[in-house]
């Protein structure tokens, strides 16, 4: 299979780059790189043990766009490819608006003169804004709360739109929930380009003594600990995700929702110590008020994904801090050149 991926030398398309590769998929790469540096291909294909194609390019430029989807005779499209900080959403949603959406509009027209008809989505849990109960099933109520999460309720649509259309398109809609983690060959993670703020992200420069200390929004929820809960996923099970869709629409011709999650939470305390034991570094932590619009709880009900693609999350909590330490000490440390 001829798989085109755009943004596939990010966070998550680089992984699933990987696994594509590692399970004999012809993998190109389209990406601007302006949120990812160019050796990741590389490593991608040090990681896998097999060889990617890289095209250097930019979803806003529909005219190369054309070209390479013309040209290339590809079986499926996995689109990464967009902007994702919602904090930088609320501050320059035309930026999101216009990458997000007319990017990927600029891509399905692309696609559509092709013979190519299978195309999985980069979507998110955030399309549900704050969910009033748990698991969250995919049929939740839909209440996107910052453009980001717009920007992924606007692609859904349209996908659905044109299936609708022409049922000969095959679509998969992945909403992610809290990705984490990294290769566990020490290759491959996340690479910050902005100011992080994420849990895990944030937990590893303190430990990496980059910063002094890790703020926790809270320690009275009703939750065990009275920390927040939420479903963290190995960014390498979310990988495998995305090749059990394509799977599933090279044999089903179908349109589907399917959230990626592991349908458990984990508290930020229980994240702190996991990440303590795996660095072998106590991590200095203070409390502080609740910040407003935060749910206590929030992790995905994943049947779906069990029933329809026959994939679920395997890795622990563990698996996650002990490869994103790993990741985090060699390469963020500075002690990796490439």
């Amino acid at each position: 299979m001829k798989v085109l991926v755009t943004g596939g030398a990010g966070y998550i398309g680089s992984h699933t780059c990987a696994v594509f590769a590692r399970h004999g998929l012809d993998v190109t790469i389209f990406d601007n790189f302006s949120k990812s540096a160019p050796e990741t291909a590389d490593r991608i294909e040090t990681a896998s043990g097999r060889t990617v194609k890289v095209i250097v390019g930019d979803v806003l430029d529909s005219d190369l766009l054309l070209n390479v989807l013309r040209c290339g005779s590809y079986d499926a499209v996995v689109h990464f490819a967009g902007l994702k900080s919602i904090g930088e959403s609320l501050t320059d949603p035309l930026a999101y608006y216009r990458t997000n959406v007319i990017g990927t509009l600029n891509l399905l027209d692309a696609i559509k003169v092709t013979s190519t008809r299978i195309f999985v989505f980069s979507s998110s849990a955030s399309v549900y804004g704050s969910p009033t109960s748990c698991p969250v099933h995919e049929d939740a109520r839909i209440a996107p709360t910052n453009p980001y999460a717009q920007t992924k309720c606007i692609v859904e649509n349209v996908m659905t739109s044109l299936h609708a259309a022409d049922p000969t398109w095959r679509f998969a809609a992945l909403r992610y929930f809290n990705p984490v983690g990294a290769h566990e060959s020490g290759l491959l993670g996340e690479e910050p380009t902005h100011e992080v703020s994420n849990l895990l992200p944030v937990a590893l420069e303190v430990a990496l003594q980059r910063r002094s200390e890790l703020l926790i929004y809270g320690d009275d929820y009703p939750t065990d600990d009275g920390t927040g809960v939420r479903d963290y996923i190995h960014v390498m099970d979310l990988a495998e995700g995305h090749l059990a869709a394509l799977r599933y629409l090279t044999r089903v011709p179908d349109t589907v929702t399917v959230n990626l999650g592991t349908g458990r939470g984990i508290s930020v305390l229980q994240m702190v110590t996991a990440l303590e034991r795996a660095s072998r570094v106590d991590i200095q932590t203070r409390i502080v008020p609740r910040r407003a619009g935060d749910v206590a709880a929030c992790y995905a009900d994943v049947e779906r994904a069990k029933n329809l693609l026959g994939w679920q999350a395997v890795r622990t909590v563990e698996d996650m801090c002990a490869d994103a330490w790993r990741w985090a000490s060699i390469k963020l440390s500075g002690r990796q050149s490439n």
